[in-house]
């Protein structure tokens, strides 16, 4: 599977059931992040390899310090900056994004390609889905334009409840009411 077919399967996916197997994601980021190492010519030391599995262990967005106690298991002698420095690696290759609202990253869908993103992020179970949402970006593109102003970087963060979570919340306020 190429990296435009993953992105465009993005925008169809649906936020990951519990059962959900992660390694199935782990193993598709490593590989991505491999072959986009290997063609950039930059490396995925060791220590950046176990940043973004333990990104990758979940769809939830992690904290850079969440990230430092689980990596110093395997290397006690972890730092914050050691943390860090893997984290800007990982978002300059565009492996991960950082989730401004959360102070937290989470694994990029669409590694490889430059894209604005639009990350829906559940208030409930924490679970983050990246979309490329192109109506939606091409209508703030218009706007930006109209406002003759330059962005950066564009990431949309919309806070709410997945189906899942809003599902389950809707069935526990239907047996409160029996």
């Amino acid at each position: 599977m190429n990296l435009i077919t993953l992105c465009k399967m993005t925008d169809k996916a649906i936020f990951p059931a519990p059962e959900h197997d992660h390694s199935v994601c782990i193993n598709k980021a490593i590989s991505v992040a491999e072959q986009l190492c290997l063609t950039r010519g930059v490396q995925l030391t060791p220590i950046r390899h176990k940043i973004l599995e333990l990104i990758w262990n979940s769809h939830k967005a992690v904290k850079a310090y969440d990230l430092l106690d689980q990596i110093r298991p395997v290397n006690d002698a972890a730092k914050p900056s050691t943390v860090y420095r893997a984290l800007d690696f990982l978002l300059e290759q565009g492996l991960i994004h950082r989730v401004e609202s959360l102070n937290a990253f989470v694994g990029c869908h669409c590694s490889g390609t430059q894209h604005d993103q639009l990350l829906l992020i559940c208030t409930e179970c924490h679970t983050v889905q990246e979309r490329s949402a192109p109506l939606v970006l091409s209508a703030l593109s218009k706007e930006l334009g109209d406002a003759g102003f330059v962005p950066q970087r564009k990431t949309i963060e919309i806070h709410g409840l997945c189906k899942s979570c809003r599902s389950a919340i809707n069935a526990l306020e239907e047996n409160a009411i029996q």
